[in-house]
């Protein structure tokens, strides 16, 4: 049988249901007959046609269907698709069941309420099987067979049948067949031109149209990267169509996995199958396939697709997938375009469906030529004859196309389609198709076009009509004859009782054989193929740089390697060293490093190949820079071209020993990558085999070895491939297996040749150090490039390979044996794809072995002397400066200092790269520092330091590093520490690994001692370097004793309480009025239980540990609430009765509260025993007590911790609750209740007898000055509130929007006094605080007390309602959240509870990670959402300093209007204190002084037990809790005021930075442990002021911060000018705050400059080595210098008036040998004098003071502001009235200063000796225009300005041309409210001027001031 010719059917098959074998409810179905019954010998029968023809199950129906038609597809075993097309219809027959009730009784499963018809029918399906795809053709010849039987037509069926069996048609050649079965009938069948493009009817357009084009692209895409997809529908012919139609878009890729397009179910488990597929099933069984996890299912009668969690689909790369789908739309929605149109045109419909069929096709063939353009350039033919083999050489492809990141082309080509496509159009000598033809000739047209989809359009529209052509070759069809049965059959019909009749096989056998032995005598066909050269297309070179993938300043970048290299070569060392830097840069770009391969090979050509030791060192640098950046695929050829090089340089070592620079340039993943040997190994068998036939070119490519660079060569391999298969069948035997022959040996020369190659790449230097192949593993990096395997496959390959090859335990087996596998495979791989014999491949074998172990022995000795050489000369380590009493721990260890993510010292952002650096890093007992100099030989001359001490290291990472300047993988650390720094430092290889272990413990250790006396702090100036606790001194011996003491009352004590409490038993209900009105008997017997206790302890105590009692009351503390007027410890701790508060000691012992002082401020009316028992109600014991009272107001801060759980319910317990008898919990409730009462009591505003408040603490005088300041800013503490507690959308009307509008202020409600003068005040007095309508404290709207609705009246005063508006409560519990569920709020109680959300500390740990990560990142990233802002966002720190600074705000603004607060959170030690200390601040001005911070710091946070070393993590112990900077948080929070309010802190943003930094530097013991106790414990809370025994070591942070203060004004903010009792009321929102410069800001020149001595003494050392040893007097010395932004300390460098006039005095005074004044006492004189001039100035001159005497409106001060300068001047007012019009509106009626500048200007006052407004008449016909006028006696003249601000003078009248000032008169034009002797004019040699002053006083001040002048000239 001719291969053109083709039969039409091969099997005829009858199956019928099978009634013997109906077991159950799945019934059978059976062949009953098949034609011919001999199986074709090149065909044999598919199996399981049955399954195929019912695939949902043979079943009976209770009524006939109509019949039924579709084409199911088989693949046999060698994946021939079987064409199976089923006709099936519907014959009745007597209801078996029926039949099997009559003979057995019913059976138990039957149901007997189901009637069963008497008849039912089977299906009968005929079967037309064919290896040709013609669906029509077989539904009519079917259909045919079926009327012939139906309509019992006179034609025999055996004659249709034998008929059918015997057509034979052509495949493809575009003919026409006209056939006839015999029955009257005739079609026509037209084939295909082409047979290798796909047929696809309309199939194409019918799948587009059910599921869209998206959906279509996905599983185009899917279909493509091999994953499994499953199509749903009722329908099995739209099945078959869609899984056609799929196939057709994929071409030229044909589908090579599972192919079934209609799936019967009982095949379904072929859906679990681990390989990809294409599969069909009908939506019957939709339930089955819900499990499925990874498969994409397509439901054609939905229109979806559904992609499973698990997939992840590689779509089309971007401009492709977005014009795709741009063309896709235009065929299928052509209206889309012009649907905005105003005029659309009358019609735009889509083609008819075959048309639009073909146009979707050619839209996919022109989506495949733009992704395989140019892909035979990429083609390596290896073997000629006797059949091409040909490889694809993806790497270069991907590299060329500028994709290799791109996911989905990577998976096209690594994908079975892709190779089937190589080896079927591979071949240079083939027929070509239209895809060949687009490939070859329209890639350009394509290229242009892209961008313009009309132009597409038209191009799809020509592809379009050949693809059409190709289908239906022929237009005019002639008509088809065929016939159809009569009617549809009735069911009465008797017809159709009519069983299909059993055929004679004899009949329908004789047909075939006679046809059969008709072919055998005709004529063979021959018919010749048209083979020709397959044209290769543009080649790929040009498009990259169309991409401009090309770097833009490449040309420069070329220019540099080229000179580099010719330096080198021309041994110009020096100069090569500079470029060199520049040159690695460069090398990242591909250009460079095609250039450097070109330009080496340039230099290999001239035989220049043998180096000395620097040019070698420098190549091998060049060469390992070019590698690194290689990826392992070497998609650009680098390290192919490369290869060739590096066997070539060399340098002689010695005797006959020569070392070549492949032994330096191995450490690159690319050597040890499969596909790369192969790859290079191809392109080398393509260039000799050209070369055999290239007998004429012979000799003239000496070169041949290296990679075709040019697109001739690679041309020159194709075509002559192609002529020589053209030729081949005309050759003599002969002369083809001589060809044959000379092939096989070029390659298995070339593979021996590779076998050297790879060992010399792949074998270490040092053999003895298996370093390359361990590290990569090179078992698993195998060849995927050819071989299709799944993942679920691919794992376990990847296992199998890696123990067969024994990589496993590479330590032991030695690296020969792991470098001859890794050989050996490849040999084998590449071999047999080249087709060498077996004998070679043995001796190949054989031969490796040999050739590595020779390899070894010469590397053995180049090792040898490779070590001989002297070493390249480092440079030398430079020692730090170390403090006294710190101790080297390490001795420098060379490292290099890499660069992290901060771009400022690499140079990224301008400046010079300072890193990478190289220099040794230090461990000593405080620190962990780095010294060196940068490695870029430009800035070579600087010295970089990094250092952090060592407790502040938060995380150490071990990384490794490949150094682009050395070819080793050096192993390294990652440190980061918490004063946001961080050392990426990777180890020299002259430190061995492991010292770099022991280095590691060792910081270890002093990370984490033991105990906190193994801190720094503690060891400090103690000899030796043991970390061993010293056994204590005597002096401490009194300390000691008094805290065993301690402890032991302690535990008595405990044991008393206990008892004590039995006893007591709580009043009842009735006495507790009584009791609470006589405070004199509330002290319950426990006090006096407790009484003894305390005296035997006083006696044990000795005299020095008295004197330590006395001690604790000295306190700083103690002073403080002296201070505040809270009490004091006059006579023997005696209360005066007529105090609120008391400093009570029943904690002196810390018994009641471990983390509390000793000394305690609580309400005067509470004994010491009640205290003790509330404090059981709160956790950790701390309970409430008074840290703070406003002077004013005489509000009071208290502070506790959360309470306890239980606690919270007995608290807010309703108290009249009936209890049989009081419970305990009951009894401390009601102390609770009696403290908080005593509290409120305590406040002046509560204690008028009646009950009722008028708050008459508040005087009127503060009432008047409150109005014009809270005009200004009375924040809306209603909406604070609502901020604070966070109730954004649950707040009921209450908050209004005027809430607390401008004028209706809460302190103007207190006094109705104010408002008087509108209209009578009702009654004055409060409403009753019992109002009934209480809130629940746990509504979110508390605040509605402090926010109601009403507005203010229009006159501005407080309207009515407001005085009958509930009443403020007097305290405020600021609780948290979470705790206060379930509680209930009594409606008696004065007090009210704020619950807020309070940032946790795991919180403040995670965020400050976050932040630190941020701040410092470990490696710069491009990725926009790692950029630094984003960073900082997501670490939410801003959100968390805003939330503690609103909540401070909040209760400043409460106790400021009077109210109490407490501050109840957590466990009272983290976010209380932030909140308790920030409130201070803001509202006392004293605690932004020097003393007053410190205080503030001693006082909440060191006295009430923050706890420091536990949050720091400074032990073993809290190692684990790991860092929490609470403490920086506060600081951060202090900084954001100081920015906000510059003026009013004593000390300088750098005071909190240097605590920030020292508060975890562990350099002083002040922040060390966690409470007072601890520190008495350890005798550090009291070191005796004389017996320190070594001056230098401070032990107190305070002290060191005091004493440099008297130094230096380092701390001291000189814009400090504090008003008087001014609460600041900072802004806290996000978009307010400023990131803290501390956290990111670095000098490399010095260090952290927080170790002062350090940095003082580096400067000093620094100085003395730039002293030049002889005058430079050439040149002039310029006084600039540059400011590098990392490096040097801009602070510093920045100049500064008063430091630099400071110093001048200094200067001067060593000049004079006057002895040196304090820095501070000149600033004092200066400002004393600076302000009694100001007064007597005020008399005689309008000036005003300088800065900071100065009185500043009550408004925000802040940095550079100009303030506004109002008319009202000093005491002499010489401005208008304030209505007049004055330049600028007055402000707030307060005399303000002029700008900032006036406090450089101390000699302000000689050069304006008067100023002020004047109005001056313009000239002829122009108005009076006020102007502001300057006399300046300096420069003798009088100028004037547009207005005060102006700097610009508008004119200056010389004072030496005045004649005389005489008074005026008032001409026309003039102000009128001047009185006549305001005027005065003045006379000049040139003009007169008439001028008018605000009043007759002011006018006579000018002249006379004006005539001093001119008589002192």
């Amino acid at each position: 049988m001719n291969s053109e010719m083709a039969r039409l059917a091969d099997y005829f098959v009858v199956v019928g249901y099978d009634l013997d074998k109906r077991g159950g409810s799945e019934g059978q179905g059976r062949i009953l007959q098949r034609f011919p019954e001999k199986d074709w010998e090149d065909n044999p029968f598919p199996q399981g046609i049955e399954l195929f023809c019912q695939p949902n199950g043979w079943q009976l129906v209770p009524e006939r269907e109509p019949p039924s038609f579709f084409v199911s597809v088989l693949t046999d075993i060698n994946s021939e698709r079987h064409y199976c097309a089923c006709f099936t219809f519907w014959e009745g027959l007597d209801n078996p069941q029926l039949q099997k009730a009559e003979t057995s009784e019913v059976d138990e499963d039957e149901v007997p309420g189901l009637i069963q018809p008497a008849q039912v029918f089977a299906p009968k399906s005929l079967v037309l099987v064919s290896r040709l795809d013609h669906t029509e053709v077989f539904r009519n010849c079917l259909g045919l067979i079926y009327t012939v039987h139906v309509d019992s037509l006179s034609v025999p069926l055996e004659t249709v049948i034998g008929n059918l069996l015997t057509c034979v048609i052509p495949t493809a050649g575009g003919s026409q067949r006209t056939i006839t079965l015999g029955a009257g009938d005739r079609q026509v069948i037209q084939t295909p031109i082409n047979d290798s493009l796909p047929v696809s009817g309309s199939s194409v357009a019918h799948l587009f149209r059910q599921l869209g084009i998206v959906n279509v692209l996905y599983l185009f895409c899917a279909a493509l990267t091999e994953h499994k997809i499953l199509f749903l529908s009722r329908s099995y012919q739209r099945l078959t169509d869609a899984c056609r139609g799929l196939l057709a878009i994929m071409f030229p890729l044909k589908y090579s996995f599972t192919y079934v397009p209609i799936l019967p179910g009982k095949l379904l488990e072929v859906l679990s199958t681990p390989t990809p597929f294409i599969i069909g099933v009908n939506s019957f069984f939709r339930s089955e396939t819900q499990e499925l996890l990874d498969v994409i299912i397509a439901d054609l009668d939905g229109g979806t697709v559904t992609v499973p969690e698990c997939v992840h689909i590689s779509l089309l790369p971007d401009p492709l997938l977005q014009q795709t789908q741009t063309a896709l739309s235009m065929v299928l929605d052509p209206e889309l375009e012009t649907a905005d149109h105003a005029f659309p045109p009358s019609s735009t419909q889509p083609s008819s469906l075959k048309i639009q069929d073909k146009e979707i096709r050619a839209v996919f063939l022109w989506l495949f030529a733009q992704l395989f353009h140019g892909y035979r350039w990429c083609l390596h033919i290896i073997r000629i004859h006797p059949e091409p083999v040909i490889r694809f050489h993806k790497a270069a492809f991907l590299g060329q196309r500028a994709l290799t990141e791109d996911d989905f082309l990577m998976k096209v080509l690594d994908g079975m389609a892709f190779a089937g496509f190589i080896s079927e159009r591979g071949p240079p000598y083939r027929p070509t198709d239209l895809f060949d033809d687009l490939i070859a000739n329209q890639v350009e047209r394509i290229r242009q076009e892209e961008c313009y989809p009309h132009k597409v359009m038209n191009h799809v529209k020509e592809l379009a009509e050949q693809l059409f052509k190709n289908e239906n070759p022929y237009p005019a069809v002639a008509m088809h004859k065929v016939q159809r049965p009569v009617e549809s059959p009735g069911h009465g019909d008797p017809k159709n009782l009519t069983i299909f009749p059993l055929l004679d096989d004899v009949t329908v056998q004789l047909f075939i054989d006679h046809a059969a032995a008709k072919l055998k005598g005709a004529p063979p066909v021959v018919k010749a193929e048209l083979k020709g050269m397959v044209p290769s297309g543009p080649p790929l070179g040009d498009i990259v740089d169309r991409h401009g993938h090309v770097l833009a300043n490449s040309a420069r970048r070329l220019e540099v390697v080229r000179n580099c290299i010719t330096y080198i070569f021309d041994n110009k060392m020096l100069e090569a060293k500079k470029l060199m830097p520049a040159v690695l840069r460069a090398l990242k770009g591909r250009a460079a490093r095609v250039c450097l391969t070109q330009e080496l090979n340039q230099h290999v050509l001239q035989n220049r190949a043998v180096l000395d030791d620097q040019q070698f060192d420098y190549i091998v640098r060049m060469m390992n820079c070019t590698l690194q950046d290689c990826s392992h695929m070497d998609e650009h050829g680098i390290a192919a071209a490369l290869l060739p090089l590096v066997t070539a340089f060399c340098r002689k070592l010695g005797a006959g020993i020569t070392q070549f620079a492949y032994s330096c340039v191995q450490d690159h993943m690319v050597w040890t990558n499969m596909q790369f040997w192969e790859a290079m190994f191809y392109s080398d068998v393509q260039n000799h085999i050209r070369a055999l036939y290239l007998e004429a070119d012979e000799g003239a490519q000496p070169s041949s070895e290296s990679v075709p660079a040019g697109g001739q060569e690679l041309l020159g391999a194709l075509e002559l491939a192609s002529e020589q298969s053209r030729l081949w069948p005309a050759l003599s035997k002969e002369q083809q297996s001589e060809r044959v022959q000379k092939e096989e040996s070029t390659v298995f020369s070339q593979a021996i040749h590779y076998a050297n190659r790879m060992s010399y790449l792949l074998l270490p230097l040092d053999t003895s150090k298996n370093r390359l192949l361990n590290r990569t593993g090179i078992g698993d990096v195998e060849s995927v490039s050819n071989s299709y395997v799944t993942n679920s496959i691919a794992g376990s390959m990847a296992e199998s390979y890696d123990t067969e090859s024994g990589f496993e335990d590479a330590e032991s087996s030695d690296v020969a044996n792991s470098v001859v596998r890794f050989i050996n495979r490849f040999v084998d791989k590449v071999c047999n794809e080249s087709g060498v014999t077996n004998e070679h491949l043995k001796a190949l074998h054989t031969m490796i072995p040999d050739i590595v172990q020779m390899h070894i022995e010469t590397l053995d000795a180049v090792h040898r002397e490779s070590k001989r050489l002297p070493p390249i000369q480092k440079p030398k380590l430079l020692r730090p400066v170390l403090l006294l009493g710190e101790e080297f721990v390490m001795d420098g260890m060379r490292v290099h200092l890499l660069a992290d993510g901060r771009e400022e010292a690499t140079g990224a952002m301008g400046g010079p790269p300072l890193l990478p650096a190289e220099g040794a890093i230090f461990l000593t007992t405080y620190r962990l520092i780095f010294k060196g100099t940068p490695h870029d030989p430009l800035v070579g001359e600087q010295v970089v330091t990094r250092s952090f001490p060592i407790a502040s290291l938060t995380k150490e990472k071990r990384i490794s590093v490949t150094m682009p300047m050395d070819q080793y993988i050096q192993e390294g650390l990652q440190l980061r520490s918490c004063t946001f720094q961080l050392l990426k430092i990777a180890f020299d290889e002259e430190v061995a690994s492991d010292l770099a272990e022991v280095f590691r413990k060792h910081m270890h250790k002093l990370r984490y001692p033991q105990h906190v006396q193994g801190t720094f702090a503690f060891t400090v100036g103690q000899c030796g370097k043991t970390l061993v606790e010293h056994k204590t001194k005597d002096k401490n011996q009194s300390i000691k004793t008094l805290s065993k003491n301690l402890v032991k009352s302690a535990k008595r004590t405990i044991g008393r309480q206990y008892v004590t409490r039995k006893k007591y038993t709580p009043p009842t209900w009735e006495n507790r009025g009584s009791l609470q009105s006589e405070p004199d008997e509330d002290d319950i017997s426990v006090s006096e239980e407790l009484d003894p206790s305390s005296l035997t302890l006083s006696s044990t105590i000795r005299s020095s540990d008295r004197q330590t009692m006395s001690n604790v009351v000295e306190r700083a503390c103690c002073r403080d609430y002296q201070r505040l007027g809270l009490g004091t410890l006059s006579n023997s701790l005696t209360r005066s009765k007529n105090e609120p508060f008391r400093i009570s000691t029943v904690n002196r012992m810390y018994t009641v509260c471990r983390s509390y002082p000793g000394l305690l401020i609580v309400p005067q009316s509470i004994p010491d025993s009640t205290i003790q028992r509330i404090s059981r109600c709160y956790r950790q014991n701390r309970f409430p007590v008074v840290c703070w009272r406003n002077s004013r107001t005489k509000a009071v801060l208290l502070r506790s911790a959360g309470l306890h759980a239980k606690g919270v319910v007995g608290f807010f317990k309703s108290p009249n609750a009936s209890s049989a008898g009081p419970s305990q919990t009951d009894s401390t409730s009601l102390e609770q209740e009696k403290y908080m009462q005593a509290i409120i009591s305590s406040m002046p505003s509560y204690s008028e007898p009646s009950g009722r408040n008028t708050l008459s603490g508040f005087t009127s005088t503060h009432m008047s000055t409150s109005e014009s300041s809270d005009k200004l800013r009375q924040p809306k503490i209603g909406a604070l509130m609502k901020q604070v507690m966070g109730g954004k959308d649950e707040v009921p009307g209450t908050f209004s929007r005027g809430a607390l509008g401008q004028r209706a202020r809460v302190i103007s409600l207190s006094q109705p006094r104010v408002s008087g003068k509108a209209r009578k005040s009702p009654g004055g007095k409060w409403g009753s605080i019992r109002g009934s309508g209480r809130l629940s404290a746990y509504n979110p709207d508390v605040g509605n007390r402090l926010a109601s609705k009403e507005s203010p009246q229009p006159n501005g005063g407080p309207s009515e309602a407001l005085f009958f508006r509930q009443q403020r409560a007097y305290l405020y519990i600021i609780g948290d959240k979470t705790q206060l569920k379930g509680g209930k709020q009594d409606s008696f109680q004065q007090w009210e509870v704020v619950p807020i959300e309070v940032c946790d500390v795991r919180q403040v740990k995670n965020s400050f990670k976050k932040l630190m990560k941020a701040c410092v990142p470990s490696s710069s990233t491009p990725d926009p959402s790692m950029s630094f802002h984003r960073c900082l966002e997501d670490s939410e720190w801003m959100c968390l300093v805003h939330k503690v600074l609103q909540v401070s705000v909040l209760v400043v603004e409460l106790l400021d209007t009077g109210s109490s607060v407490m501050v109840s959170l957590e466990d009272g030690w983290d976010v209380t204190t932030q909140v308790v200390s920030l409130v201070q601040l803001l509202s006392d001005p004293y605690y932004r002084t020097f003393d007053g911070f410190r205080l503030l710091v001693e006082k909440e946070w060191l006295s009430f037990g923050h706890r420091f070393s536990h949050r720091g993590a400074q032990t073993l112990a809290s190692q684990s809790s790991g860092f929490t900077p609470v403490f920086l948080q506060f600081l951060d929070c202090v900084h954001q005021i100081h920015l906000q309010f510059p003026m009013e802190f004593e000390f300088s943003q750098y005071y909190l930075k240097f605590l920030a930094y020292h508060y975890v530097s562990n350099r002083f013991r002040t922040f060390l442990l966690d409470s007072d106790y601890e520190r008495i414990e350890l005798g550090v809370l009291y070191e005796e002021k004389g017996e320190r025994k070594n001056p230098q070591v401070c032990k107190s942070v305070w002290d060191y911060i005091d004493r440099l203060n008297k130094k230096t004004p380092i701390f001291f903010n000189y814009m400090f000018s504090p008003e008087d009792e001014e609460v600041l009321r900072p802004y806290s929102f996000v978009s307010n705050l400023k990131v803290w410069d501390f956290y990111t800001e670095e000098t490399l020149s010095e260090g952290p400059s927080y170790d002062w001595e350090l940095v003082q003494r580096g400067r000093q050392e620094r100085l003395a080595e730039e002293v030049p040893s002889k005058p430079d007097t050439s040149t002039p010395k310029s006084h600039r210098h540059i400011i590098w932004p990392c490096y040097d300390s801009r602070i510093r460098a920045v100049p500064d008036a008063i430091t630099k006039l400071l110093q001048d005095l200094q200067r001067l005074e060593a000049e004079l040998g006057l002895p040196p004044e304090k820095w501070k006492e000149t600033w004092d004189k200066i400002k004393a004098t600076q302000r009694s001039e100001a007064r007597l100035e005020s008399r005689t001159s309008f000036n005003s003071s300088l800065l900071m005497s100065s009185n500043l409106s009550h408004q925000r001060r802040s940095q550079g502001v100009y303030l506004q300068e109002s008319g009202v001047g000093s005491s002499i007012n010489l401005s208008m009235d304030c209505e007049a019009s004055s330049s600028v509106p007055p402000v707030a009626g307060r005399p303000s200063t002029s700008t900032l500048y006036s406090q450089f200007q101390s000699t302000e006052s000689e050069n304006r000796s008067f100023e002020g407004i004047l109005y001056k008449r313009g000239a002829l016909l122009k108005p009076w225009k006020p102007r502001w006028f300057v006399l300046d006696k300096t420069k003798h003249q009088l100028r004037y300005y547009e207005s005060r601000q102006d700097k610009e003078c508008t004119g200056v009248i010389e004072l030496a041309e005045v004649e005389s000032v005489i008074p005026g008169t008032p001409t026309m034009g003039a102000p009128k409210h001047i009185p006549e002797k305001g005027f005065f004019d003045l006379k000049t040699t040139k003009r007169v001027y008439n001028f008018c002053a605000q009043d007759s006083l002011n006018a006579q001040l000018w002249m006379d001031s004006i005539q001093s002048c001119l008589s002192d000239a």
